[in-house]
């Protein structure tokens, strides 16, 4: 496994960021689509309003300056009769005006920049998405339950909320901080800009390290609260196994334990804030009484006003607002660049199973599919199939069996390419499956397994999940095919009554059923079936069984089995052991070789007979009480 899906294994909050600038080059042809010209008018209206905002925020201080100045006239006497009025009144207008276009501007900026951000989202999230499913079964296997839908997520919302910060919050604040610098030169000197600049840095530098400081706090207390979680899911999915061992104090002590230590850590966090809120407001405070001071002093000398003093005050305190969330601002960035980063790290993953350049579509005349000298191997060192060759001819039923760990469903997921053999081909037709395009090669190809996981919909879905475009007489026919059709009566809502998450409201048996049905309404060329009625009671298994056989085939069937009843009518049995094939034949000539086949017969038939002796084979009462339980008394 690769250090990049190593990396998405672990903790998001223990990565380490990557740099603000790597991460906004990655991010650029998301922001300014090449193809998108509209995306990029919005982009370039909003830098406008933006620009406009920020000269009205400017100007409503100047608005109170004149005022306070037309009225400080008007107190001395000094004031003409017809402004005495009408001066201060329309000063008074104009700082509400311009507050109103402050207010617009900023609100119409955001309108039209959140198409923008969420197109960005949109279409990374998308190409996480189909990265995900394009890469290799390994990589799936490999990684935490869970970790890439939690990066997906969080990546989905650090798109937003860098764009928001960085084009909402972060730029207006310096581009408002640039505008003040000047007009405190423009209209006073520069010792004002000192005082300014030196608060900005002092108050950045104390927010840098509070914040800091903050983060490690924030994250104890997300671990505790991410522990809680995991406990209580953990705790509600074994409910039944609480239940049998009487451990709901048990539990819910565990629970209590997680929730503790998530108190503590919630109380830190809420301390921590109000230290670093009192320190900006002090440090800021400090800075503007200085500014105020200096002031002062100018109007005792006559060189301010009155209004000047306002300005000051005014600009001040509007300044201090972005400012005051550069905390959040520089922890949400922060944290912004570590999911943002994890999501490219998926999309840096290497694709071992793709297309060649211009593979062709794979063309099935007859169906027919070969190993030559297949040999494969999870790890080096531990090699899986060594040498396999064997063919199953168009129209004829191919069974394997074995022990457990000799490789029997490791030969399905190479023929549906979800590994790459190290060496040997596999050929559909005489066409080697990895020159071909893999839509064109699973298209052919229909699998129904052992362990079969359903959608969270209806049973409808799940059937034509197989085939989107079958008409509903064409899914109630592979319905009944499956034996489904009864228990689809009585359930509640028929073909619309849910199945639950991962099919968990329908019996194992129902499942496979399903499953089963979903691959007969794909009708494929050729038929892989990888223990797929194992769930079964012995009459439905044998009535699908009748089924698939009776099926019109034109391609091959495969059939990788456990139970040795439900492939003596195979035309070829293979027998695998340690990734070799140690015999083949039919069932009769492979029971008189006498060898490991039949070894296998003889046990499962003791086996059986040992469990239910002169009992005749029909419906099992679990299956019966499944049905019951869960169509009869469960709602779907």
């Amino acid at each position: 496994m690769t250090q990049a899906s190593n990396a998405l294994n672990q903790q998001i909050p223990d990565r380490r960021p990557a740099p603000l600038w790597s991460v906004l080059l990655e991010l650029s042809p998301y922001v300014w689509p090449s193809r998108r010209g509209d995306l990029k008018f919005r982009i370039v209206i909003s830098f406008a309003l933006l620009i406009f905002a920020k000269l009205a925020t400017v100007a409503m201080p100047y608005a109170f300056k004149w005022a306070t100045d037309a009225l400080t006239d008007i107190s001395k006497g000094e004031a003409p009769a017809a402004a005495m009025f009408a001066g201060p009144i329309a000063l008074t207008a104009l700082y509400g005006a311009l507050r109103v276009a402050m207010v617009g501007f900023t609100q119409a900026r955001d309108a039209l920049f959140a198409e923008v951000a969420m197109n960005a989202v949109r279409r990374l999230a998308l190409d996480v998405f189909v990265h995900l499913h394009a890469l290799p079964l390994r990589f799936h296997l490999e990684r935490k339950t869970g970790a890439l839908t939690r990066v997906l997520e969080r990546g989905r919302n650090a798109i937003e909320t860098l764009t928001r910060l960085i084009m909402l919050t972060g730029v207006p604040t310096i581009f408002e901080l640039a505008l003040v610098l000047g007009v405190l030169l423009f209209q006073f000197d520069a010792r004002y800009v000192a005082i300014v600049v030196i608060t900005v840095i002092v108050y950045l530098g104390y927010t840098y390290v509070a914040t800091n400081w903050r983060i490690a706090i924030r994250r104890s207390m997300n671990e505790s609260d991410s522990d809680a979680n995991a406990k209580a899911i953990d705790s509600l999915f074994n409910y039944e196994t609480v239940k049998y061992f009487g451990a709901e104090k048990r539990e819910a002590e565990r629970y209590d334990r997680t929730m503790a230590r998530y108190e503590q850590n919630s109380v830190k966090s809420y301390v921590s804030l109000t230290v670093l809120n009192f320190g900006q407001a002090v440090i800021f405070t400090i800075g503007m009484i200085a500014l105020m001071t200096l002031c002062v002093t100018g109007i005792q000398a006559g060189r301010n006003s009155v209004g000047d003093f306002v300005l000051l005050n005014a600009m001040m305190i509007q300044l201090y607002q972005p400012l005051n969330f550069m905390g959040m601002v520089y922890r949400e960035i922060k944290q912004a660049l570590i999911d943002i980063s994890a999501m490219f790290d998926i999309l840096k993953q290497p694709n071992e199973i793709s297309d060649a350049p211009d593979a062709p579509a794979l063309i099935v005349s007859a169906g027919a599919l070969r190993f030559d000298d297949v040999h494969f191997a999870y790890d080096p060192a531990r090699p899986i199939l060594r040498g396999l060759s064997f063919e199953a001819p168009a129209g004829k039923t191919l069974a394997i069996v074995g022990p457990s760990g000799a490789g029997k469903s490791t030969i399905s997921r190479l023929i549906f390419r979800f590994y790459q053999p190290q060496q040997g081909r596999i050929l559909i037709d005489g066409q080697d499956i990895s020159k071909v395009s893999l839509v064109s090669l699973r298209a052919c190809l229909g699998m129904a397994a052992q362990d079969n996981v359903l959608f969270n919909d209806t049973i409808r879905y799940n059937i034509l999940y197989g085939r989107p475009d079958a008409t509903e007489d064409e899914m109630r026919a592979a319905a009944a095919l499956a034996r489904i059709d009864k228990f689809v009566e009585v359930a509640p809502g028929g073909f619309e009554a849910q199945v639950g998450e991962r099919g968990l409201k329908l019996s194992g048996g129902e499942k496979q059923r399903v499953a089963i049905a979903r691959t007969l309404l794909k009708n494929p060329s050729i038929l892989v079936l990888d223990e797929a009625t194992s769930a079964l009671d012995t009459l439905t298994e044998r009535e699908i069984q009748e089924t698939l056989e009776d099926l019109p085939r034109k391609g091959a069937t495969i059939v990788i089995a456990h139970r040795l009843s439900t492939i003596v009518k195979a035309d070829e049995i293979l027998v695998i052991d340690n990734g070799a094939i140690v015999e083949r034949g039919d069932h009769d000539s492979l029971l008189a070789q006498g060898g490991v086949y039949a070894a296998l017969w003889n046990r499962q038939r003791a086996e059986q007979h040992a469990e239910t002796p002169d009992q005749p084979e029909t419906e099992t009462p679990r299956e019966k009480r499944d049905d019951e339980l869960l169509f009869g008394a469960a709602e779907i």
